[in-house]
């Protein structure tokens, strides 16, 4: 029987459907796990729904989406309550009300609405302009999860992370330069092939040679790490591969085949890279490797379907 993960919302780049197999690069059971770019939180929430680690702390430097995830674990009735009073079923009134969430959400930075915003806007993506506000458009093909299952998705996370994770909203190197020898640390910083210096879900991106010398700094602790960073569709590679001097165990986990390539015909698969650390590389016995994609697999580790409340064409 399927297990069933709780994901409140989507988010561009989780790694949700990914997780079965990340999971298996991870300790059996890790006293706490760490993740500085936490976005959609989708590894921690998938490693205590498999009871996976004792602790979680999240951090994003994106405040209010780490502000939203601590009310998601903390205080999920009145956030449930929320939604529902803040979501539309009339397609026509719910376009004209996500605008005006939109202006809200930018001027009170109230992350309740960002909840909102998240289940209604296009692909899940976050997007901010050069000023840092959300300027994604709404998906005018649905009206965002239903509350009742919003209610049941929060209800599903506070129950496995509630009384044992903290959430922060700090520069990645603040928190790796905290993390104790026990921690694992799980890494999904902004893609280069995406962003470059810059990246509209965090307001900056990373600078690659920082990032470097901060896994560097890691080495030297001997702290285990895992990074989904970068890949290839086909045989083009997306952005500068981290470096050999960090003795990084590279894994390519198949995501699936591109949108873009099915739609120019073409036969191109994407793949995800995955590095691990040498000290949890050689606790967990990993070798470089490609895994190929198994949908039963994932399609058990995944919840059940989710109605996301397409809008339905009226019969004139």
């Amino acid at each position: 029987m399927g297990m069933k993960i709780p994901q409140p919302f989507q988010y561009q780049g989780s790694k949700r459907s990914l997780a079965a197999t990340i999971l298996r690069y991870l300790p059996e059971k890790a006293e706490r796990i760490v993740e500085p770019f936490a976005g959609s939180a989708a590894i921690s929430i998938a490693c205590a729904a498999r009871n996976r680690a004792g602790e979680f702390w999240l951090n994003d430097f994106n405040r209010p989406l780490a502000e939203l995830l601590g009310i998601i674990i903390n205080q999920p009735e009145p956030l449930a309550d929320f939604y529902q009073a803040t979501w539309r079923e009339e397609p026509d009134e719910a376009l004209e009300h996500y605008y005006r969430v939109r202006e809200d959400f930018n001027r009170t930075q109230d992350p309740r609405l960002l909840l909102y915003l998240l289940a209604r806007c296009v692909k899940g993506s976050v997007r901010y302009n050069s000023e840092g506000l959300f300027n994604q458009s709404p998906d005018k093909r649905r009206l965002g999860t239903r509350p009742a299952m919003m209610r049941e998705n929060i209800l599903g996370v506070s129950m496995l992370m509630r009384g044992k994770t903290i959430s922060t909203s700090s520069d990645y190197r603040d928190i790796l330069a905290n993390v104790k020898d026990s921690d694992v640390v799980y890494m999904d910083p902004p893609y280069q092939g995406v962003c470059g210096e810059r990246d509209s879900r965090y307001f900056t991106g990373i600078s690659f040679d920082d990032f470097v010398l901060a896994l560097d700094r890691l080495n030297e602790r001997g702290i285990r790490y895992l990074i989904s960073y970068d890949g290839r569709l086909g045989t083009r590679c997306y952005g500068e591969p981290l470096p050999a001097c960090l003795q990084l165990t590279l894994v390519e986990l198949e995501a699936g085949r591109s949108t873009q390539s099915t739609l120019l015909g073409r036969d191109e698969v994407t793949f995800e890279s995955l590095y691990l650390s040498q000290s949890l590389a050689a606790e967990v016995g990993a070798i470089p490797r490609i895994h190929r994609r198994n949908p039963s697999e994932q399609m058990r580790f995944l919840e059940q379907e989710t109605h996301y409340g397409k809008v339905s064409k009226k019969v004139s």
